[in-house]
């Protein structure tokens, strides 16, 4: 886990990690949520409306700009104030999700942060863009 202070950070300055996507993942939003769309849930169903695997849940994906804020950018110190999400393509049940956070914007006098946030899956597809806006708690 990073530990950058407001200091530390420049507009421009960015973080990347990878997620897999699996089954248990699926089955454990499911098991908080009790979402049971079939898109999801249902490899059969998905098919049948064109997808090649089960659709996952959108909200799974925009989780890791938590894991992003949280464990990256800045880390320890970071307090989500918001964002928005944007889901670009499908992602599968077997995809490989790679998340990069760039600073777009830093307000050092608020401790003040905010991230373009882009997912790229293991084909180099754009499968998600965001905004995260965060505090910096240790100013």
């Amino acid at each position: 886990m990073n530990e950058y202070k407001i200091t530390d950070l420049f507009v421009g300055m960015k973080e990347t990690f990878s997620r897999t996507i699996t089954s248990e993942m699926m089955q454990k939003f499911y098991d908080i949520t009790l979402d049971e769309n079939p898109l999801h849930r249902d490899l059969n169903f998905a098919r049948e409306m064109g997808y090649e695997n089960q659709v996952v849940y959108g909200m799974l994906t925009a989780s890791f700009m938590s894991t992003l804020g949280g464990c990256y950018l800045p880390g320890k110190y970071c307090l989500i104030l918001g964002g928005s999400v944007n889901f670009v393509k499908p992602v599968f049940v077997g995809d490989t999700i790679s998340v990069t956070g760039e600073i777009i914007e830093i307000n050092r006098e608020l401790n003040y942060l905010e991230l373009k946030v882009t997912m790229r899956n293991q084909k180099n597809e754009k499968v998600f863009r965001g905004l995260l806006k965060e505090g910096v708690l240790n100013g």
